[in-house]
């Protein structure tokens, strides 16, 4: 099939947002993808990386030297691991017709953008969910716990909870995990708690700690983890033209505390990462280009980029099931 030459596609800055309206954009939307699995810039589509093991990093040594010896020397050892990026992109046709028609109103080259973007952001902020709320890569009593009352019950222990779970992922890496993953639904949940209420309470909130003033940022705090992200993003999951079925991308059957990247470091212990192949004209939010259809007299709007979401080290995250009724 004929398809227009690299030649007749132009890069079109202008439709994409810059570095801070993307980030604004992705909070706006309650995407937590790129948080949970930040990304790294890769040079080739697929290859080998060094996977380094946690016990070496950990590994303790004698460094005392005497006079006229030599140093001891050390040497990590890693197991070897893979990445593949796939493309992923989705095309809008805005008609010049209707353009015309429209252009007092609003920019439709601008507004088809932004929907070609939030499509391919939420399938990758779907395919994060699925790899990190995935009760097959946890399984087994080290990495997995179904608690025993749901958070959905005021009266539950969440606190308890995530304790026990921070206290396992330290027991099989020796590093602490810093990042508790939740959905909104659960978040509102945990806001009425009546435990999480007054550790904030006796941590001097005070009296008038309500369930508005409870933020991320408190809860994180009470779970004694650097951050809370709670992922508010929603998804149609009807096939197209049919009744619509909403609900959320992340769901509220889990939650995930694991230890998450600060840096662009790949040799930095986290669960994992979001490698991106930028050399065949990619970016992390989306490249935005447009080329003519001459037979609908149109501009195609395409956004798409190039990644793979890698689950890294399973063992830094422990996931907590059966949590709302």
């Amino acid at each position: 099939m004929a398809r227009p030459a690299s030649a007749l596609t132009t890069l079109r800055p202008d439709l994409a947002p810059g570095f801070e309206e993307f980030n604004l954009a992705m909070d706006r939307e309650g995407f937590i993808g790129l948080k949970v699995l930040p990304p790294i810039e890769v040079a080739v589509q697929n290859g080998v990386f060094p996977r380094l093991r946690i016990e070496d990093m950990l590994q303790e040594h004698t460094l005392t030297r005497a006079s006229g010896s030599g140093y001891q020397r050390t040497s990590g050892r890693f197991d070897d691991d893979t990445f593949a990026t796939r493309e992923y992109g989705v095309e809008e046709v805005v008609d010049d017709r209707e353009n015309a028609l429209y252009a007092e109103y609003f920019n439709s080259e601008l507004n088809a953008s932004l929907r070609a973007m939030d499509r391919i952001l939420r399938a990758q902020e779907k395919r994060v969910a699925d790899a990190v709320f995935n009760a097959t890569t946890w399984s087994g009593s080290a990495l997995t716990t179904s608690v025993g009352t749901e958070w959905s019950t005021i009266s539950s222990d969440p606190i308890a909870d995530v304790a026990a779970a921070r206290d396992r992922v330290y027991a099989g890496t020796g590093m602490w995990p810093n990042t508790l993953i939740i959905n909104r639904k659960v978040y509102h949940n945990l806001r009425r708690n009546t435990k999480v209420i007054d550790s904030i309470t006796s941590a001097g909130a005070g009296a008038s700690a309500r369930q508005a003033d409870i933020t991320p940022e408190l809860l994180a705090m009470v779970f004694d983890v650097e951050q809370v992200l709670v992922a508010g993003s929603s998804r149609n999951s009807a096939n197209e033209g049919q009744a619509a079925s909403i609900g959320q991308i992340w769901s509220s059957e889990y939650a995930m505390l694991c230890r998450i990247a600060n840096g662009s470091d790949i040799r930095q212990p986290c669960i994992g990462r979001t490698i991106h192949w930028g050399a065949d004209g990619s970016s992390i939010g989306g490249t935005v280009e447009t080329y003519e259809e001459i037979q609908v007299r149109g501009q195609v709007i395409r956004v798409r980029h190039e990644v793979q979401e890698k689950i890294i080290y399973p063992e830094l995250g422990h996931l907590l099931s059966n949590i709302t009724a």
